[in-house]
């Protein structure tokens, strides 16, 4: 006979009131984990300790007159801890610690998922409320706003941080692009080693570029190329729905991509994807 597994007992220790409503959120809408409690500061946290049984502790790091970490080192025998903090530079201390992850503020619903995926009583909720729900969290001056991943046109790395470029507005992120790529998921393409574009809105691929439905040219990096061409030969085999419109350009109907128009010479498909890929027609 299967038994479930009983909830992971969870404690918010942060100082900031929007990341006690962000991680309520998540935690309340995640089977498996329940909310205990939600602490200010090392003080709270430990009195709450001594009163309740904790099985998963969300712990911010930077806060005031004792750290999350001095506090951490302190309990003589620590619940499973996710950090949370706005300073990458704190990771290493953290890993020392044992910690379950290490999450860099702000974070999706998608990174959270991944921070506790290994517990056992973790379950992911039903796709369908996922598909709803999947956006990222940046932060502004009035607050932590969701970003849609659909209203993402691309991103754009710029060392610590990315830019999420939507047609409206860009925001600034504190991740890598390798954490977005995580994030985003299939429907998004790393294209260059500082651009990931959303395949909805590719318009023109070029033996050198992608071309966005907003015009916008993307460089196609030599190392992305191999993925780039297997995810269109992936969709053209699906599809095969390959028809020519004259002069040497084709358009291409791949599901999503159904806007896509492949700029290739008179030669054909075959020719434009040695181009690509860098090798003589």
């Amino acid at each position: 006979m299967t038994t479930t597994p009983a909830p992971v007992r969870c404690l918010i220790v942060d100082d900031e009131p929007l990341a006690h409503q962000v991680l309520s959120q998540f935690i309340g809408q995640t089977p498996g984990l329940t909310l205990t409690g939600k602490c200010r500061n090392a003080m709270e946290a430990h009195e709450h300790l001594l009163q309740h049984p904790v099985d998963l502790l969300f712990l911010d790091i930077e806060m005031p007159l004792v750290s999350g970490l001095h506090f951490l080192k302190s309990l003589q025998h620590p619940p499973k801890t996710v950090l949370t903090t706005a300073y990458r530079e704190y990771a290493y201390e953290g890993y020392e610690l044992d910690v379950l992850d290490y999450l860099l503020k702000p974070f999706s619903y998608e990174r959270f998922m991944k921070a506790i995926s290994r517990l056992p009583a973790v379950q992911p909720p039903p796709a369908a409320d996922t598909s709803e729900e999947r956006y990222l969290l940046v932060k502004e001056r009035q607050g932590l706003l969701k970003v849609p991943h659909r209203d993402i046109v691309y991103v754009e790395g710029c060392k610590d941080y990315v830019k999420l470029i939507t047609a409206s507005k860009t925001y600034l992120l504190h991740q890598t692009m390798k954490e977005m790529v995580e994030t985003l998921g299939p429907s998004y393409l790393r294209v260059h080693r500082s651009f990931i574009v959303a395949t909805a809105h590719i318009k023109l691929l070029q033996p050198e570029n992608v071309v966005l439905t907003d015009n916008t040219y993307i460089p196609i990096g030599n190392s992305y190329k191999a993925e780039l061409l297997a995810f269109f030969k992936k969709y053209n085999a699906q599809k095969s729905a390959l028809f020519s419109l004259g002069f040497g350009f084709y358009q291409i109907g791949y599901g999503c991509l159904q806007h896509l128009v492949l700029q290739i010479v008179a030669g054909g498909i075959g020719q434009f994807i040695s181009a690509v890929e860098g090798n003589e027609p």
